[in-house]
C-alpha cells in the first residue's frame, strides 16, 4: 500500500487535500510524491479531463507509482498522471516542457520523510552506522561526507548554526576540522565520535537530529529549491488556485509563510498607492494547521508538522 509507514505515512493527508480545493477538471501537482499517499488521494478527485504531474528526485519514491495502479506491477499509472523525476526547483522548466501555463492547485510535504530516516544506509539518522550520505537523489551532488571532509571551519560553523540552530556551532566546527586531519570521515559513526561531547544527555536527541538536519539541508540545498519552487508555484498559479505547504521546521516554515503573506521569501509586504498588500496570495488559513492528538499517536513524525494555504488573487 502507499500508506505503508515502511515507506511513509503521509502527515495532514484529509486536510491537505480538502485544502487543494480540487476541481476535478483541473491540474495539479504534487512536489514530494514520496510514497504517493497524497498523489493518490488527489487522483480520486480528478475525472479524465483533469491531471496530476508529481515530482520526486528518489529513484526509491519513482518504485511507488506502481501503488497508484492498486500495486499491480503489470498496470499503468493512471492517464491522467505524470511523474516528474526531479528536484521540484525546476517545476517551472518542466511545467514548460509539458505545455503547462497555469496550474490550479501544488501541494508541498516538505521535510525527509520517514522512510529516509529509517534507510540504514543512506546516513540521514543517527540513529544507524553507515556512509555519510544524505543525498536525495543518489545519481549525483556532494554528500555529506564531502561537505565535512572539506568545507572552512567557518563554512561549517554557519551550517550548523544556520540549519540547525545550535548554539555551540563555532566548537563543533572546530571540533570537526580536528578531527579530519587525523582521519576524514567516511561514516555516521565517525562523525558522531566527534561530536558527541557537545550534546548533553538530557538534550542529546533533540540536538544530534538539528545537527543531522543541518547537514542535510546543506547536502540537498534545501533552501533554495524551496525558494525557487515557491517562486515558480507563485507564477503558475491560476487565479483561486491553491497553494498546500507542509512544513516540520523553523526554516522552512519562515519562508513559506513570508512567502503566503509578502509574495517573497523575505517577507517584505509591498503595499499599493492606497496601503493595501500586493501580495499575490489570499490565506485560507490565518491560524496555522496541525496535526491533532490521534494522528500524532499513530505518526510521531507528524508531531512537528504544520499546515499552511494560500489562494492565489
Amino acid at each position: 500500500m502507499v500508506n505503508n509507514p515502511t515507506y511513509h505515512v503521509p502527515v495532514l493527508l484529509g486536510e491537505s487535500i480538502d485544502g487543494l480545493n480540487i476541481r476535478p477538471n483541473g491540474v495539479y501537482v504534487d512536489v514530494t510524491f514520496g510514497g504517493g499517499g497524497h498523489s493518490r488521494k488527489i487522483l480520486r478527485h480528478l475525472d479524465e479531463d483533469g491531471h496530476l504531474y508529481s515530482f520526486d528526485q528518489d529513484a526509491d519514491a519513482e518504485r511507488n507509482i506502481q501503488e497508484l495502479a492498486g500495486g499491480d506491477t503489470s498496470a499503468q499509472p493512471p492517464k491522467n498522471f505524470t511523474f516528474v523525476r526531479s528536484n521540484f526547483r525546476y517545476l517551472s522548466n518542466w511545467m514548460r516542457f509539458y505545455g503547462i501555463d497555469g496550474i490550479d492547485g501544488l501541494l508541498a510535504d516538505l521535510g525527509v520523510s520517514s522512510h529516509h530516516l529509517d534507510d540504514e544506509t543512506r546516513g540521514f539518522s543517527f540513529r544507524f552506522d553507515a556512509d555519510l550520505d544524505m543525498r536525495m537523489n543518489k545519481r549525483g551532488g556532494k554528500t555529506a561526507a564531502d561537505v565535512l571532509n572539506k568545507y572552512s571551519e567557518e563554512q561549517l560553523a554557519d551550517i550548523f548554526y544556520l540549519y540547525g540552530e545550535l548554539r555551540n556551532a563555532r566548537r563543533i566546527a572546530a571540533a570537526v576540522v580536528k578531527q579530519r586531519m587525523v582521519a576524514p570521515f567516511k561514516t555516521t559513526n565517525d562523525f558522531l565520535r566527534a561530536v558527541e561531547r557537545f550534546f548533553p544527555h538530557e538534550r542529546e536527541k533533540k540536538d544530534m537530529a538539528r545537527l543531522f538536519q543541518a547537514l542535510r539541508i546543506e547536502v540537498n540545498s534545501e533552501m533554495s529549491a524551496l525558494r525557487e519552487m515557491l517562486n515558480a508555484a507563485t507564477a503558475l498559479l491560476k487565479p483561486s488556485g491553491r497553494l498546500v505547504v507542509i512544513t516540520y521546521h523553523s526554516l522552512e516554515d519562515r519562508i513559506v509563510k513570508n512567502m503566503m503573506r509578502s509574495g517573497n521569501a523575505e517577507g517584505h509586504v509591498r503595499e499599493d498607492f492606497f496601503g493595501r498588500s500586493e501580495s499575490p496570495f489570499r490565506l485560507i488559513n490565518n491560524k496555522v494547521i496541525v496535526p491533532g492528538k490521534e494522528e500524532i499517536e499513530n505518526n510521531p513524525r507528524s508531531r512537528s508538522a504544520k499546515l499552511r494555504i494560500a489562494e492565489k488573487k
